[in-house]
């Protein structure tokens, strides 16, 4: 039987406005978790449909079990994060057009590509979530906390989860395809299409959001990008689009950690990869007793807890 367990959540974006800069402190940060929004409706789109559809190979009725879990976890999230763009497109109604390139750019993978792309596309980026995530919530104290709650709460839970899950895209991989091998080959056209989806968000709120409310070039996030930015201002006789300044979101996170994160995700795509060995963020063991303990956790950091406890 599988371990996974669906969580309903709602994080109460319709209650009051979603800002763009939900972490003030890290400007960075904030549009990269919202590109990243943009991208998970997207991406869970494809893989429900995707599980739907090659549900019928799966043989092993623990792996079928698996991938109902799988699914309908990614479902959950796909909602939740519907909820917080509609949040945003509210203020930015620009952005509901962003949504739609970021949707179509998935719709086009799913119609022209094959299930086994899909399954391989879905493990391969699957297996850099735990690495990356750890990473956040790590520093979940400069990520997270300083933000709006509701924007927090439904990032933490989702990065959790995925923790949680972290073998799934594998195991439903090995029982469909079963090749490391093909796996391995589709990383490099995976990795760019995740990217360019990416960078359709980030070019959608450089033109839809002001640069008063996002205080950064969302483009930023991409090294070169930046190379390419920095050089033009040192040429005046180039014209360019000046979006605004380009930190990066994780420069105020230790290096040594960025690097290990680093070297987890160019593990995760080698054969025989087994996310059950990794090390896991100290903070999803945290939400899971927590969440068992009914603790509300679409609140995870102003909900009233017994004697004030934020352990």
């Amino acid at each position: 039987m599988t371990n996974l367990q669906v969580r309903k959540m709602r994080f109460a974006f319709a209650d009051y406005d979603v800002p763009f800069l939900w972490n003030e402190e890290n400007p960075a940060f904030s549009s990269m978790a919202n590109a990243v929004s943009f991208l998970a409706i997207g991406f869970e789109k494809m893989i429900v449909n995707m599980i739907r559809e090659i549900t019928p190979r799966i043989t092993d009725p623990g792996v079928r079990e698996e991938a109902d879990a799988f699914m309908y976890q990614e479902g959950q999230h796909s909602t939740a994060h519907r909820q917080h763009v509609k949040g945003l497109i509210k203020s930015y109604p620009g952005l509901q057009e962003t949504l739609d390139d970021v949707i179509g750019a998935f719709d086009t993978l799913t119609a022209e590509t094959s299930a086994e792309y899909r399954l391989a596309y879905t493990a391969d980026l699957e297996a850099t979530f735990t690495p990356v995530f750890k990473l956040m919530l790590d520093n979940d104290a400069a990520l997270f906390r300083p933000g709006d709650d509701r924007v927090a709460s439904l990032f933490i839970w989702h990065f959790v989860e995925e923790i949680e899950h972290r073998s799934s895209a594998l195991v439903i991989f090995d029982a469909v395809v079963g090749s490391d091998l093909y796996r391995m080959r589709q990383a490099p056209s995976v990795f760019k299409h995740v990217l360019d989806v990416i960078a359709i968000a980030c070019e959608g709120f450089n033109k839809h959001v002001p640069l008063q409310e996002r205080k950064i070039d969302a483009m930023s996030m991409f090294a070169s990008y930046r190379r390419k930015q920095n050089l033009r201002r040192r040429l005046p006789f180039l014209q360019y689009d000046d979006h605004g300044p380009m930190p990066r979101a994780f420069d105020v996170l230790p290096l040594g950690e960025q690097l290990v994160s680093l070297m987890g995700i160019i593990r995760s795509q080698m054969p025989k990869h087994n996310p059950d060995h990794e090390k896991l963020p100290a903070l999803a063991d945290v939400w899971f007793r927590r969440f068992d303990e009914g603790y509300d956790v679409s609140h995870w950091y102003t909900a009233d807890t017994a004697g004030g406890r934020n352990d």
